[in-house]
This record gives C-alpha cells, sequence and structure tokens, in this order.
C-alpha cells in the first residue's frame, strides 16, 4: 500500500542520534526560555528572576528524574502518552493528562511564534498594535509545518545547525553582556514585585515552563539510536545546558537594564539589555539569535507534539476525524496541532499563553509522578521519594503561580478551568462512546487476521 493513502504511522527507528536528539530539546526549552520568559519573571520576582531560574532548574532536576526512568524503561514515540498509559492503563487519567501535555506543548510552539514576531519587529521600531507580531508568528508556524513534512534526517540536520547557531550566539551575548556590566550584583533592596513569597514562586513556576521543552525528547523515544541509553542521557545534557546559559543570561540582563526597563521590554528583554551592553550592532545579533532560536523551538515543538497526538489516536484515546485528508494519522495530528497553534498565535499574547501552559504542564506534570509512586516504582527500579519531593515543589509553583495570576489576571486562570473541565468531559464522554467501541473491534480483528 502507498504511503500517501495508508493511515498507518511509520516511525524511522535509529533515524535520531543523541546529539541530534539534544538538540531538538534545547530548541524548545531555550526559545522559549531565555527570550520572552526573562521580562515576566522580572515583572513577578523582581530582581531576584535570575534566582527564578535556579530554583526552576531545582524543581525540573527531581521532576525530570521520573522521566529518565521511564523513558529508560519504555522508549516511545507516543512519549508522554505512552508514559500515562503504562500508570493509569486505558483509562480517564492518561487521556485527559496526555491531553494537557499536548495543549501546553501546542501553546509552547505559539509562545515561540509570538516571542518571534516581538523580536523581529524590534528592527522595525517594534510594533504597537501587535497586528505585525501575530502575523510574523503565523508565519513562522507555515513555514515550520512545511520542513516538518520532510524526512527526519532534515529535520535533524535544520534543528543541529540551528541549534549550534542560536547556543554559540546566546552564550556569545552573555559572556560580554556580563563583562560589560558595570555591576554583577543584585539590588535585593528593590525587588519589584516580590510581596510575599507566592510572587517568587509564581516566577519559579514560569521557570519551569523554561525547562519543560525537555519532555519534547521523550516523544522521539522509538527513533532514537539506543533509545533505552540515550533518551535519558539527552534529557540530562538538556537541562544541563540551559542551566547553564539561562544563568548566564538571566545575569547579564539584570547588569544591564534596570528592573523596571526589563519589565517595559518584557517580551523583548535581551534585545533590549544588548542596546546599553552592545549598542545597535548588539541589538541586530540578539534579534537574529532570538529569530534562530524561536524558528528551531517550533520546528522541535511540531515534530514532537504531532507524533504524541498521532500515538494517543492509535491508542483510541482521542477521537480522529480524516476530513477527507490523504495519508497517515500522523500527517494529519501535524495539520491539526498547527492549525490549533495559529489560533493561539493569532489571538492570545506572551503573559496569557504562558500562564495556560504551565497550569496544564503541571497538573500533567503530578499525575506522572503519582503514576510512578503509585504504580511503576518497582517495575522500573525508580526510588519514591524523588517523585514525592516533585510532587511537593510542582504543588508549591502552581499554588503560588495561581494566586498571583488570581490578583493580577482571574480571567486567565477560569479559561484554564474550563478547559480542563471540557477537556475531562469530552473524553470521559468519547471513552464510554460506542464509536470508541468499534474502533477497539475492528482494531482488534484487523490484528487477528494478520
Amino acid at each position: 500500500m502507498k504511503r500517501d493513502t495508508d493511515r498507518t504511522t511509520y516511525y524511522d527507528k535509529g533515524s535520531l542520534t543523541l546529539s541530534g536528539t539534544v538538540m531538538l530539546g534545547t530548541g524548545v526549552m531555550i526559545g522559549a526560555g531565555i527570550f520572552a520568559l526573562t521580562g515576566q519573571m522580572a515583572e513577578m520576582a523582581g530582581v531576584l528572576f535570575p534566582l527564578a531560574f535556579l530554583a526552576a532548574a531545582v524543581v525540573v532536576s527531581f521532576s525530570a528524574y521520573s522521566y529518565v526512568k521511564i523513558s529508560n524503561a519504555y522508549p516511545s514515540a507516543g512519549g508522554i502518552g505512552m508514559y500515562l498509559h503504562k500508570a493509569y492503563g486505558d483509562s480517564l487519567p492518561t487521556a485527559f493528562n496526555a491531553l494537557l501535555m499536548y495543549f501546553s506543548m501546542v501553546i509552547a510552539q505559539s509562545f515561540l511564534a509570538r516571542t518571534f514576531g516581538s523580536y523581529t519587529m524590534q528592527l522595525f521600531g517594534g510594533d504597537e498594535s501587535g497586528r505585525m507580531v501575530a502575523m510574523l508568528g503565523v508565519g513562522l508556524i507555515i513555514f515550520s509545518f512545511i520542513v516538518n513534512l520532510l524526512s527526519n534526517r532534515f529535520i535533524q540536520k535544520v534543528a543541529g545547525f540551528i541549534g549550534v547557531l542560536k547556543i554559540g550566539g546566546i552564550l556569545i551575548f552573555g559572556i560580554i553582556g556580563v563583562w560589560v556590566a558595570d555591576s554583577l550584583a543584585l539590588d535585593f533592596g528593590h525587588t519589584g514585585n516580590v510581596e510575599t513569597s507566592g510572587n517568587f514562586l509564581g516566577a519559579t513556576a514560569l521557570g519551569i515552563l523554561a525547562f519543560k521543552g525537555f519532555t519534547t525528547i521523550t516523544n522521539s523515544g522509538s527513533e532514537v539510536i539506543d533509545p533505552k541509553r540515550n533518551v535519558g542521557r539527552a534529557i540530562v545534557i538538556s537541562i544541563v545546558a540551559c542551566v547553564v546559559i539561562y544563568t548566564l543570561v538571566g545575569f547579564s540582563v539584570a547588569s544591564n537594564l534596570s528592573l523596571s526597563e526589563i519589565i517595559d521590554t518584557r517580551d523583548y528583554s535581551l534585545a533590549a539589555a544588548a542596546r546599553p551592553a552592545l549598542g545597535e550592532y548588539g541589538v541586530w545579533f540578539t534579534v537574529a539569535i532570538a529569530m534562530t532560536a524561536t524558528a528551531g523551538g517550533i520546528l522541535a515543538s511540531i515534530f514532537a507534539v504531532s507524533r504524541m497526538l498521532a500515538m494517543l489516536t492509535e491508542m483510541k484515546l482521542v477521537p480522529h476525524r480524516h476530513i477527507g485528508m490523504p495519508g497517515s494519522i500522523q500527517k494529519h495530528t501535524l495539520v491539526y496541532t498547527v492549525v490549533l497553534g495559529i489560533f493561539l498565535t493569532a489571538f492570545f499574547d506572551l503573559s496569557r499563553i504562558a500562564a495556560l501552559g504551565i497550569v496544564f504542564y503541571l497538573v500533567m506534570d503530578i499525575a506522572i509522578h503519582w503514576g510512578v509512586i503509585r504504580y511503576l516504582a518497582d517495575e522500573i527500579k525508580a526510588m519514591r521519594w524523588v517523585p514525592i519531593v516533585a510532587i511537593i515543589f510542582d504543588l508549591l509553583a502552581l499554588i503560588g503561580f495561581v494566586w498571583v495570576k488570581l490578583n493580577a489576571d482571574p480571567w486567565v486562570i477560569g479559561v484554564a478551568l474550563i478547559t480542563m473541565l471540557l477537556i475531562a468531559a469530552g473524553e470521559g464522554w468519547f471513552l464510554h462512546s460506542n464509536r470508541r467501541q468499534r474502533l477497539l473491534d475492528e482494531d482488534g480483528k484487523h490484528q487477528h487476521q494478520h
């Protein structure tokens, strides 16, 4: 049967090297973490925002343990979806939390797209209306969609090339920024909006969003060379690399801009920090790196999230309609992912996109750790105390973030809660529907015939 009419999802085993997998993970992490979240974290944590990045790194370090242990045991293109299924089986918790992860990843690509637009417009004096920011972001998503239609090896080469450029460029920015700064000391006497510990915890939650890109690595499991060894290694390498880069850049920005300047330029704070440190040439250089980094991030995000949704579809955990489209389910989920990303990019601003993403992600993350503690610890040889600590950290960050948003922007928390209720209700109906039962029966007959 030809691929253009075959509905089966194909995975190119052994098509991703360890370095290529690391580049896919850091592609999402670095793009979102540095270029847009820096200003938003400063708005919450004041000049302590570099420390919030470090606090987020501690939380993610505990969190990554569960993912590494499960990925070593069950490498899969389904990534998070398959991990949840191993813990909770064919149930609502599996489908609900997997869709939360899916939406958080789509949100991440929209976040990257708007960041791309915000930085690009700094070459033209900004964009007060925001229309050009959205249009540029949508254009980048469409371009990334086209690239993702090509082979894994081509995607890996593009992501690797972009990764080298952006990591090198960001390191140059951070080192020069720190070198030319008058002082690296943080002014603890002027902590901005940090009136309670909740503000710092809220900023830490945003910092976690900057690191969550490591989970995209899990969705490439079956395509990585020696996955039981290299998926876990790629996760650890990606997190360590980002800790170094985030810390360096955070102190560089804090040393070259006042707190009020960082907050005022929160959607493009690195470009603003480059001006006093490096002049107009520095701004152009930073914008070029931001454009490169966010483009690579979206490329990696679309690659991973479409595969996870395809796996959920094949597991009969989410409904699917071909809507007349040819090709495999994997191609269809790529289209759905891109269309949803375009919608979010066009109609939501950066701060609200980030808020939705962190709420969805932390709820899902807690479910992963509980699944390890309750069901998988003995099977995957995991120490239970590590995911217990991860859950405590996640809850602290989530409570702090929700508290800050309820006071500053309760609308976005309402949207997050309503969306989660709709996902739970929709999945509850689908899992018990006659349509799903027919799909399971048809799948059983197909396997019996073969």
